[in-house]
């Protein structure tokens, strides 16, 4: 058995479309929806994410805006200016990239992003939102992950899914959306005791570790969807998962790849937040 990859890039691409003609009939309404993105320091990967961020955002016809101040801005000067982008009425989203510098309390600069721009999904009422099912915003990482298990018409009702990764950013709101859908989680990590007898019952698999070869092949049930969160690199530098992908793609039904599968998903859930953003404060 060779595993069918489910392509994030072409879903993307297809969310994306939807995204700009929603952008299109708002802007006919007088509404332009509007990204902020703030940069704290010269973290080079939050160099790189912020630049795609606001390249995706301006491809559709969303208007984003990246600030970019010093690592030694200072953490009061920060929680001014996203009180300020707060009350603004032509932002409609806030993002501020972590990591931030080490003098700052991210979960504290994250509480004070109004619950409405949230787009990131980070804060405490989004995360209420969804264990109770109100109307919040979804992380995007794990909001992508359900959009890729939709696409392949996976239904999740009665299976066993499997998230190894305990993180508030996927592991946690991973699971709750799982657990939406009727299907039984365990949530596990790398020092999890025994880690192959959980995944080799798992009908889905969501590694999101930040962990080379945490998932290797002996480790898969046949047939099991994989989907694989982590960013790595391999001894020659190449981007690579948290997932054996070669090995365990012999055994999986359904393989998402790295790069190119929940990357570009999670930017794309970014985008469909900001819109959905709009639509809210504009309605």
């Amino acid at each position: 058995m060779t595993a069918q990859l489910i392509d994030g890039n072409a879903l993307a691409r297809t969310i994306r479309a939807e995204v700009t003609g929603r952008t299109q009939a708002l802007k006919a309404r007088g509404v332009h929806p509007h990204l902020s993105i703030i940069l704290v320091g010269d973290d080079p990967a939050s160099q790189v994410y912020t630049k795609h961020k606001v390249n995706d955002s301006n491809e559709t016809g969303l208007s984003a805006t990246l600030e970019r101040y010093p690592a030694d801005m200072s953490e009061a000067d920060l929680l001014a200016r996203v009180k300020a982008l707060n009350v603004d009425p032509k932002v409609h989203g806030i993002l501020v990239q972590l990591p931030l510098p080490r003098h700052m309390d991210s979960q504290k600069v994250i509480e004070t992003i109004s619950p409405e721009k949230d787009v990131d999904g980070f804060h405490i009422a989004s995360a209420g939102a969804l264990m109770t099912g109100a109307k919040g915003f979804w992380p995007c990482t794990p909001y992508g992950c359900m959009k890729m298990l939709e696409s392949i018409g996976y239904s999740l009702r009665g299976k066993h899914a499997v998230v190894i990764g305990r993180s508030n950013i996927v592991g946690k709101p991973m699971a709750m959306m799982l657990l939406a859908q009727s299907a039984t989680v365990t949530i596990c990590h790398s020092a999890t005791a025994d880690l192959g007898a959980m995944t080799r019952q798992a009908d889905v698999i969501v590694a999101a570790v930040g962990k080379r070869n945490v998932l290797t092949a002996d480790m898969v049930k046949p047939g099991a969807v994989v989907i694989d969160v982590g960013m790595n690199r391999n001894d020659e530098g190449k981007l690579c998962g948290d997932v054996d992908f070669e090995g365990v793609r012999e055994v999986a039904g359904w393989i998402t790849p790295v790069p190119g599968g929940v990357g570009p998903m999670t930017r794309a859930m970014l985008l469909v937040n900001t819109l959905e953003a709009a639509e809210r404060q504009s309605a």
